[in-house]
């Protein structure tokens, strides 16, 4: 199977190249105000692609998706699979996807950090989960802000400590994300292959290209 993954594109989906493949990930942040308008550009840019299964997954900029639900998830309807705690098989493999991060700036589907809330998200991961798909990264795993856009001396890592925790006894064979865009890149550990698929780097420029898997099935 040939997984695409993509991520916070900020409305510039336009501007990527996207590989043909089997599934397309974006692992969220496709919007860049949360407007209705926002989502209904990138529904029909998403149709125009070619993979036979889409799954999204909703970020912090993705606002339409938390204030009404109901309406968003319409938009993508017959177009892609929309994953918010939730998951779906293609072919025997077992995705499981989920939008929530710890809070960064009050943005959408923030809950408080190194809170049992986060953990009790992540506590809902089935533990046969084969493709694990959040929005932001597990703490310590390509989620580094490089200083000079932090004004910090040194690096900062970002990601969820609860979602770390997790994966200790998950471990997934891959783990796809973003929301860190200075993390865009890949890291195998422990059987698990980690890609932050971030498209925009931290200017918001779309040139980070997306990342191709081959897994086997």
């Amino acid at each position: 199977m040939r997984i695409v993954c993509i991520s916070d594109t900020h409305g510039l989906h336009g501007q990527v190249f996207v590989p043909n493949g089997d599934v397309l990930i974006h692992a969220g942040d496709f919007s860049n105000t949360g407007s209705e308008g926002d989502v209904e550009r990138f529904a029909k840019w998403l149709k125009t692609l070619p993979h036979p299964w889409k799954i999204v997954v909703a970020g912090n900029h993705d606002w339409y998706f938390q204030r009404k639900p109901k309406w968003a998830r319409r938009h993508l309807e017959g177009i892609a699979i929309y994953l918010e705690d939730s998951g779906c098989e293609i072919e025997g493999v077992r995705f499981w996807g989920s939008p929530w991060q710890p809070a960064f700036n009050d943005w959408a589907f923030n809950l408080p950090r190194c809170g049992e809330e986060l953990a009790r998200k992540w506590s809902q991961i089935p533990s046969d989960t084969t493709v694990l798909i959040t929005h932001g990264p597990p703490h310590g795993t390509l989620d580094e802000v490089h200083p000079r856009h932090t004004g910090a001396i040194t690096s900062e890592h970002l990601g969820c400590e609860r979602l770390a925790e997790r994966l200790q006894d998950l471990k997934p064979r891959l783990h796809v994300f973003g929301h860190i865009h200075d993390g865009a890149g890949k890291f195998q550990r422990d059987g698990t292959l980690f890609i932050n698929a971030s498209i925009c780097t931290e200017a918001y420029q779309a040139i980070n290209h997306p990342v191709v898997v081959d897994l086997e099935t």
